[in-house]
């Protein structure tokens, strides 16, 4: 496999971190009051199957590199795929050029020196594997053919893929600030069609993991994607009504990070958030916890500094129910008389304290009620909060699952809803960097046949 190994990754970090130097050096050069550049090497494999055969087979192997000087208060950004000198020279021209023409801004500028990383851990991100082509296509033939023998009712495909990348990430601002470190990324997917009379339905499973030893058997994922498929068959509409509703793990990770977009410094000085002058109020109940944790070994979004080269460092996001910071870069902490939190380029790592219970008795918590398993459509309104969803799931009636409900629409408000959060449940059983279990929504209005 064409793949960044172990043995070649500290000569990669090091011609990078010379690109960026003499990057900074050739903005300088050209009257730049100050400069910041990232740039970026990786290469990776990806194998899909369908209908056990092979579907697509492809290496990528991609480098790109990104500029931001600044004229004073006047910015300009460019970028390039070309790592050869000659190429890094233009694309610092032509970000130059385009800070000479652009209106200046008083927050425009780096993040204050005070505020880099002093010194960067080792977060054990870097696991690269070493898949050949007929390991790959086994894996996703394994993983696709457990799907289909789950039952008979699995009657088509949509494939299965297995995915493999890794590479090295080098950042460097005029401050004299230069960080980098190698990581990879691997990942197992499956989805399948099922019949049962008229009723035809489609899901998926997958995993994703910084080590491929963390992955999850290619069987298990495929079983796993099966067995959700089956469960949706036969599926119908509910009449319109209002009801508590229970948003299953993964769906209520997007929940939160509806909850980190509202709280981000961009919606916060722009007055675009439902959630504009809450910094210290309650927006959840007493119990609710959650919390920003960007140096977890081998964690999906872990990072020892953001985009901008400040120190990354846990932190309580909302804690006994009180929001506690906004998430600001430096230019929206500019803009709001505020220090940057360190989440230039987004949260790392967003976990919810869970609760005591697992899914069977969050169904029973629910008592009479819509499971919800797939969103469908992005009817949010992220300005007032209004939320309306295309939704498929279970009805529950008295605590147990009666059949799988499609074509219906859940509707409210996400302020609303996060005060109405009545638990959090332990089943977190899905990859990804944003971590929680199942919520239960108090009330919200179904809308059906």
């Amino acid at each position: 496999m064409t793949t960044i190994t172990t043995e070649d990754i500290c000569e990669r970090q090091a011609r990078l971190e010379q690109i960026v130097k003499d990057l900074l050096a050739e903005a300088e050069r050209r009257g730049a009051s100050a400069a910041e550049a990232a740039a970026g090497t990786s290469a990776g494999l990806e194998a899909g199957v369908r209908l056990g055969a092979v579907e697509t087979l492809e290496h990528t192997r991609t480098n790109g590199l990104g500029i931001t000087v600044y004229m004073g208060n006047r910015k300009g950004s460019a970028s390039t795929s070309d790592l050869d000198p000659e190429a890094v020279r233009d694309t610092v021209a032509a970000a130059c050029t385009i800070a000479s023409h652009t209106q200046s801004d008083p927050c425009a500028g780096l993040a204050v020196p005070e505020h880099m990383a002093t010194r960067i851990p080792d977060l054990d991100l870097f696991h690269p594997w070493d898949l050949q082509v007929e390991a790959a296509i086994d894996l996703a033939l394994e993983c696709e053919a457990a799907a289909r023998a789950v039952d008979t009712r699995i009657i088509n495909s949509e494939g299965a893929a297995v995915t493999s990348d890794a590479g090295v990430h080098v950042y460097g601002n005029s401050h004299g600030f230069i960080g980098g470190y190698p990581s990879s990324r691997h990942g197992l997917s499956c989805a399948v069609i099922g019949r049962e009379g008229a009723s035809m339905q489609r899901d998926h499973w997958w995993d994703s993991a910084r080590c491929a030893g963390d992955l999850a058997p290619a069987a298990a994922i495929g079983r796993r994607a099966g067995e959700r498929t089956l469960a949706r068959l036969g599926a119908r509409q509910i009449s319109t009504r209002k009801a508590p509703v229970l948003f299953s793990a993964q769906l209520a990770a997007g929940l939160m990070r509806r909850l980190t977009h509202a709280v981000t410094g961009s919606s916060i000085y722009r007055r675009e958030s439902f959630l504009l002058d809450q910094l210290d109020q309650k927006i959840f109940p007493d119990f609710v916890h959650i919390r920003e944790e960007p140096l977890l070994r081998r964690g999906l979004g872990s990072a020892p500094f953001d985009d901008e080269g400040v120190a990354t460092a846990p932190k309580d996001l909302v804690a006994d129910g009180i929001l506690q910071t906004y998430l600001l870069d430096a230019y929206s902490a500019c803009r709001l008389g505020m220090d940057t939190t360190g989440n230039a380029g987004g949260v790392h790592n967003l976990r919810i304290e869970m609760g005591e219970m697992d899914r069977d008795a969050l169904i029973r918590e629910l008592d009479t009620g819509l499971f919800v398993t797939e969103l469908i459509g992005s009817g949010i309104n992220p300005v007032t909060g209004d939320y309306s969803r295309g939704a498929a799931g279970f009805w529950v009636e008295k605590g147990e699952i009666r059949f799988p409900v499609e074509e219906v629409t859940i509707a409210g408000n996400l302020k609303q809803m996060f005060q109405g959060l009545v638990a959090v449940g332990n089943d977190c059983d899905f990859p990804g960097s944003t971590r929680t279990g199942s919520w239960l929504i108090d009330r919200m209005t179904i809308a059906g046949e």
